[in-house]
């Protein structure tokens, strides 16, 4: 099942399939398509998987065995490239607030996210070699951008799968939180990255043209928010003598 959640602009998909250690069947790819329909407009994104063994355990072998041809494959691969693009190329912030082990698919849909944030028990790893194929959902490509080329191939190439801590250290993880505060601090960084600043943070990372970066600067600018913001930063200089 995918869960999709939104609270105040925040939308959370959350891959739950205990049975499976939350891997990705075809349904699910279906469902993962009408929960990104459902998010569409929100200021920021959360991809998670039930429960705490698994973020995503990969694609669902027991399901996609079914798959024996190059043609149906292909089919396959191109459906869920196509759904970890839509994730890449959301407008708003996403981060992948990983509640376990994000391996084989599981790593390629949680660098298809902006951020990646998590527990520090958790291991992450592009291990498809292990099955004698390679990334195939646009991981192996983005995985370039995080780390490196020569790295990237590394990793891939060796199936090596790395905990929490060395991948943070590498780049591939921002951030690493202790599992008994892993649900009690993602979520705070969540709702901070789901503001229009953010998303327009985001936009003007990606690459626009000057004139688009300073026009949405300029909008900041002027808006009600931003001055409500100023004048508590002001008071509170008043306040502290400043």
């Amino acid at each position: 099942m995918v869960d999709l959640d939104i609270d105040d602009g925040l939308a959370t998909i959350t891959i739950d399939r205990p049975h499976a250690r939350n891997a990705i069947s075809l349904d699910t790819m279906d469902q993962l398509d009408e929960a990104l329909d459902g998010a569409s407009g929100a200021a920021g994104l959360v991809l998670t998987g039930g429960g705490d063994r698994a973020f995503v355990s990969g694609g669902d072998l027991k399901e996609l065995s079914a798959l024996r041809t190059e043609e149906q494959a292909a089919a396959m691969a191109y459906r869920m490239r196509s759904i970890c693009d839509r994730i890449a190329s959301f407008p708003a912030p996403v981060l992948a607030a990983l509640n376990g082990h994000a391996l084989g698919g599981g790593a390629e849909f949680a660098v298809a996210a902006d951020i990646r944030i998590a527990a520090d028990d958790v291991k992450i790893g592009f291990n498809q070699v292990a099955l004698a194929i390679m990334p195939a959902w646009g991981g192996a490509e983005r995985l370039v951008g995080l780390v490196g080329y020569s790295r990237a191939l590394l990793l891939a190439g060796t199936g090596r799968i790395l905990g929490a801590a060395e991948a943070e250290r590498i780049g591939l993880i921002d951030q690493v939180i202790p599992r008994a505060s892993f649900d009690e601090q993602w979520r705070p960084i969540a709702r901070s990255l789901a503001t229009v600043p953010a998303g327009q943070v985001k936009r003007v990372m990606r690459g626009v043209p000057t004139t688009e970066a300073v026009a949405a600067f300029a909008r900041l600018w002027a808006s009600d928010e931003h001055w409500a913001a100023a004048d508590r930063v002001m008071n509170k200089g008043r306040q502290n003598g400043e």
